[in-house]
């Protein structure tokens, strides 16, 4: 028989066990919330942390321990992985909305001092910038700016995937493909 568990399983409500169990099944979902869940449910069965672990694919009730301990904190949340180590995240949805809108900005030859946006011209641009961002790098800019679906162009320039101007005879309209969502996914 194994040690007495420090910090039980509170009781799981039958909307969580649900989700627990779906998510345990799941074909599409993550191997790690997979995991998670199964050893979630394994612990509300009453299994121990380590048989738990063993049913999961894992091999430390430790771990398992303090997933419990998570997930009494806040529930479902649990499921989801955490930031992973190595520096703190520096920008958040905050910061990333505030990249797009400089990169979504025509730039102005006067101020900017470019005609089209590169990488270090819209890194000066956040840098200067009264709400700007003092101390973002390029390579912050890029992943921004490549996870947001835009793509740099041969006419060197930064365009959102999927967005095009045409000439129409009310004049120029921006187009959208409706299929470009899924292609970056």
């Amino acid at each position: 028989m194994g040690q007495h568990q420090k910090n039980p399983l509170r009781a799981v409500s039958e909307e969580e066990q649900e989700v627990l169990k779906q998510v345990g099944r799941g074909q599409a979902e993550p191997a790690s919330h997979v995991a998670r869940a199964k050893a979630l449910l394994a612990v509300a069965e009453g299994q121990s942390f380590t048989a738990a672990a063993t049913a999961a694919g894992r091999r430390s009730g430790d771990a398992v321990g303090q997933l419990v301990a998570r997930f009494n904190e806040v529930g479902l949340e649990a499921l989801e992985p955490r930031h992973g180590g190595g520096p703190a995240l520096k920008y958040g949805a905050v910061e990333h909305e505030r990249i797009l809108s400089e990169a979504r900005r025509k730039p102005e030859v006067e101020n900017d001092g470019t005609a089209t946006w590169s990488l270090s011209s819209l890194q000066r641009a956040l840098r200067a910038a009264q709400d700007g961002l003092p101390e973002v790098s390029t390579y912050t800019i890029w992943l921004v700016l490549h996870g947001s679906g835009f793509s740099w162009q041969k006419d060197v320039s930064w365009c959102e995937t999927g967005q095009v101007k045409r000439k129409r005879k009310a004049g120029v309209v921006e187009v959208t493909d409706p299929d470009a969502t899924p292609k970056n996914d």
